[in-house]
């Protein structure tokens, strides 16, 4: 299934056991091992909701930060003519490299969405 679910800034992914005839998924983004199951969607979700509240609830008590899912930075290996033309493009713009990737990245998802 392509949704996810969506719940105090956390995401969470909705898969099915056949076997098990169930519904289930985990928080995605994050390191941490979250995951839920229901046997209905709205099971699912409450589950889902449920499970992002406890995770934070533990958290805080054990007096860590919850992860934050994607923190705004991630490492992109594009080989070397890709990145060399991409450099080459940004420096005739006179932008840096990461704006150049940001804004390329921005214009895919707004034509994608």
């Amino acid at each position: 299934m392509g949704t996810m679910l969506k719940y105090r800034g956390y995401h969470g992914s909705i898969e099915v056991s056949t076997e098990d005839n169930c519904l289930f998924g985990k928080l995605q983004f994050i390191r941490s091992l979250v995951n839920y199951e229901g046997e209905t969607v709205a099971e699912l979700e409450k589950a889902f909701q449920e499970a992002v509240d406890d995770y934070l609830k533990t958290c805080s008590e054990l007096n860590t930060a919850p992860e934050i899912p994607c923190k705004g930075s991630f490492n992109v290996r594009v080989g070397h003519d890709l990145h060399l033309a991409a450099s080459i493009e940004a420096r005739r713009q006179s932008i840096s490299l990461n704006d150049l990737t940001r804004e390329a990245l921005s214009e895919y998802l707004t034509q994608h969405a």
